[in-house]
């Protein structure tokens, strides 16, 4: 028999997450996650233990899944593997190395965020009119130059304006929600640029999919996952992911969320999650976060039943209100998130 974690009715797609860990360390029952309605996902673990690895075999399942839209965002450039040959039945993926959203994807005051400006300032307040009335770079620029001000705050806001045009995220054909919206995973690889642009793409491209659901313009359920999420809930996109984990179950919108430092995660990232998936931890402060937003359904102490081995999770199931230990599978493609060694590059050392 196999348990699906999120699930509490008998029927809807479902990916295999791996298998109950029994007391002496050997695998009991499967163990499987349900892909039919909606969730907000959190997967957490200190460095090495396998938190990428789990968002990995999450993409695979939800790639493999009917009606479904999973777009994973790369930070670091490992899950473009997803698109290699698999172990048994074909992962689909697309990889987009370059990815841009139009420049409305943002509200007035993201950009403003985005770009350090206060809107009560004299730059600020012209940059938050230009994003206002314009949808793209070059004509907010324009904007901005063309505004009865003082010459130091048009200059000011138009040179952030080019800071943000500097980085090349920005074009008026950028990724839609039908871009994202097929079968396939997509993999958006953000790991070349700095934190401000990465999270001006995820803004885009979070707000692109819960807009697209909203208005019911593509008919897939997205799943939006993120590795080193606390960097995009420390950045702009912050707004937009809580939009989704707090209103996204009604358009059928899921969020899975992966970090190493679950204590840099807001409250909300937590208290709002029905899966929580944790590999070992070892920081008090990160250990601290878990227990604040602990279920009372959950006895004991989730430090007492932290994972010690690479792969080994415990897995708190609000849908049912049960807690399992278990240890994740093994992915059908490549994994890209392994630390190289000297002494591979000195053979025979």
């Amino acid at each position: 028999m196999t348990f699906v974690i999120g699930r509490d009715r008998d029927a809807g797609a479902t990916g295999a997450l791996g298998r109950y860990r029994a007391l002496d360390g050997s695998d009991g029952a499967p163990l499987s996650l349900d892909l039919d309605g909606p969730h907000a996902v959190l997967i957490v673990g200190k460095r090495g233990y396998g938190k990428s690895y789990t968002l990995g075999v999450v993409a695979e399942e939800l790639a493999r899944a009917p009606g479904v839209a999973p777009v994973i965002v790369d930070t670091v450039g490992v899950f473009d593997t997803l698109a290699d040959p698999a172990d048994g039945e074909p992962v689909p993926a697309t990889v987009i190395d370059s990815p841009a959203v139009s420049p409305s994807a943002l509200d007035p005051r993201s950009w403003c965020v985005l770009l350090g400006l206060s809107p009560e300032s004299g730059a600020g307040g012209l940059l938050w009119q230009a994003t206002a009335a314009e949808t793209t770079l070059e004509d907010v620029r324009d904007h901005v130059e063309s505004a009865d001000a003082p010459a130091v705050d048009r200059r000011s806001a138009a040179n952030h304006v080019d800071l943000a045009a500097s980085w090349g995220v920005f074009d008026d054909d950028g990724l839609a929600a039908t871009d994202l919206g097929g079968s396939e995973v997509t993999v958006v690889d953000v790991s070349g640029l700095d934190a401000a642009p990465m999270n001006a793409v995820v803004s885009g491209i979070g707000d692109a999919l819960y807009r697209a659901r909203v208005d019911e313009t593509i008919a897939r359920l997205p799943w939006l996952l993120l590795d080193e999420a606390h960097a995009f809930f420390d950045g702009v996109a912050a707004s937009t992911l809580r939009t989704i984990l707090t209103r996204g179950r009604t358009p059928g919108v899921s969020l899975v969320a992966a970090t190493q430092r679950p204590s840099a995660i807001p409250d909300v990232g937590i208290s709002q999650s029905d899966v929580v998936v944790s590999h070992r931890l070892t920081s008090l402060a990160d250990i601290e976060a878990l227990e604040r937003a602990r279920p009372s359904y959950v006895q004991s102490s989730l430090a007492d039943r932290m994972p010690t081995a690479p792969g080994e999770v415990v897995v708190v199931d609000d849908a049912t209100e049960t807690v399992h230990a278990a240890t994740i599978r093994r992915r059908d493609t490549p994994h890209g998130g392994s630390s190289p060694r000297a002494s591979e590059q000195a053979p025979g050392w």
